[in-house]
C-alpha cells in the first residue's frame, strides 16, 4: 500500500487528486533533510553502541568483575538468564563459563537443598538457563555436546511444537509492551486482539521448538516449565494463574515424557500466591529475575538470577556474569522494575 497525499493541482496526473507521498517529499524538497536525519540518527545509534563496548571493556580491566567472582560468587551460587542466542556466542559464552567458574546442573542443587547437604556444591557455582524456549534454542545443542555442560530451559508449555507466537513479540505501534505488562491478563489479551494478536493463533512460522526438537534436546538438556503461555503471573486471577502454573507441568510430562520440578516465572514476576499455587502443583522450586546470588539460606521458591541480555560481546558478559553490573543497576536489588509483589488480580 503505497502512502498518498493530497495535491489538487495535479489531479489529472493522479486519480482522485492523489500523489504518492515520496513524490510529495521530492516536491518540496524535504528528501535531502530526512536523508540527513535518517543518517544522524543511524550516527548516534553507533555512536551509542560504541561507547556501550567501551564502557564495558573498561568495566572488564578494571578488575571489579575478577573481585565480584572471587569474593561474591566463591561461596554462593549464581544462576544466568539467556534467551536466544546464536550457536557462535553460545561457543564463546559457555567456554568463558566453564574456564571461570564450575557449571553445576540446577537438578543438584535442587537436591542439595532437599538434603540441606552443600558439600558436594563447589565454589564458583554457576547454572545456567534459558527463558521461553525459542526455537534457535535448538542450535546450542550441538555447542552443549561438545562442552558437555548442563543447562536448563524453562519452555512455555501452550506455544512449543505450534507456530504460536509469544505475545511480547508481537509488534504494532499503538501498543507498548511494557505497558501491557501492567494490565491483567484478561484486559492485556482484549488490547492484543484488536491489533490482530490472540494467543492460539497459528502464524506461518514457529517461534518456540518443536516437539521432534525437543525429544532430541530432552537427553542433553534439562528442559522446565516457564508457564503455559507466559502470563505476567501476579496479573493473572487465581484461576488463570492456576491453569497457566499447573496445567503447563502436566503438559510437558505427559506429552513430553519429561520430569518436571522447576518453574521460572515469567518476566520474573510473582507473589505469595504464585508461589504457594507453585508448592501445590509439585514443583521443587521458583526462579525469579531477582539481583543476587543463592546460598543454603535462600529460599527455593525464590531463587535469584543475573541477567546477561544475550550479548555477543565478551566484555559485556564478563561483566553481567559476575553481577557486577546488575549490583548497580538495581542498587543492589532495591530498585528494579519486577519481581515480587503483594497485589495479584483477584
Amino acid at each position: 500500500m503505497v502512502t498518498m497525499c493530497k495535491n489538487n493541482s495535479r489531479e489529472s496526473a493522479y486519480s482522485g487528486g492523489f500523489i504518492p507521498l515520496q513524490n510529495c517529499i521530492d516536491l518540496i524538497g524535504l528528501s535531502p533533510a530526512i536523508g540527513y536525519y535518517s543518517y544522524t540518527k543511524r550516527y548516534a545509534k553507533l555512536k551509542a553502541e560504541n561507547m556501550k563496548k567501551l564502557v564495558f571493556k573498561i568495566l572488564r580491566y578494571s578488575g571489579l568483575p575478577f573481585l565480584f567472582r572471587e569474593i561474591f560468587q566463591r561461596n554462593k551460587v549464581s544462576i544466568l538468564l539467556f534467551h536466544d542466542i546464536s550457536r557462535e556466542t553460545a561457543l564463546q559464552t559457555f567456554n568463558y563459563l566453564k574456564q571461570n567458574y564450575n557449571i553445576l546442573d540446577l537438578n543438584d542443587f535442587i537436591e542439595a537443598s532437599e538434603n540441606k547437604d552443600y558439600s558436594k556444591i563447589p565454589q564458583k557455582a554457576l547454572i545456567i538457563t534459558f527463558d521461553d524456549a525459542h526455537i534457535r534454542n535448538y542450535e546450542i545443542l550441538p555447542v552443549i555436546k561438545e562442552l558437555k555442560i548442563p543447562i536448563t530451559i524453562f519452555s512455555c508449555a501452550s506455544i512449543i511444537n505450534t507456530n504460536r507466537h509469544f505475545w511480547f513479540m508481537f509488534k504494532d505501534e499503538s501498543i507498548s509492551t511494557s505497558q501491557l505488562k501492567k494490565e491483567s491478563t484478561k484486559d492485556r489479551l482484549e488490547i492484543l486482539s484488536k491489533v490482530g494478536f490472540k494467543q492460539e493463533k497459528e502464524f506461518p512460522n514457529a517461534q518456540a521448538l518443536q516437539k521432534k526438537q525437543i525429544d532430541e534436546m530432552k537427553h542433553f538438556i534439562n528442559i522446565q516449565s516457564h508457564t503455559l503461555f507466559h502470563p505476567c503471573l501476579p496479573k493473572c486471577s487465581f484461576d488463570e494463574a492456576k491453569e497457566e502454573i499447573f496445567k503447563s507441568k502436566e503438559i510437558l510430562e505427559n506429552e513430553y515424557g519429561l520430569n518436571i520440578n522447576a518453574i521460572a516465572y515469567p518476566n520474573g514476576d510473582y507473589s505469595d500466591r504464585d508461589i504457594q499455587i507453585t508448592k501445590d502443583s509439585g514443583y521443587k522450586c521458583g526462579i525469579t529475575v531477582d539481583y543476587g546470588f543463592n546460598t543454603h539460606q535462600t529460599d527455593v521458591y525464590k531463587l535469584k538470577r543475573l541477567s546477561v541480555n544475550d550479548t555477543d560481546n565478551i566484555d559485556e558478559l564478563i561483566v553481567k556474569a559476575s553481577g557486577m553490573w546488575a549490583f548497580f543497576k538495581t542498587r543492589n536489588g532495591r530498585r528494579q522494575p519486577y519481581g515480587y509483589t503483594k497485589h495479584t488480580v483477584n
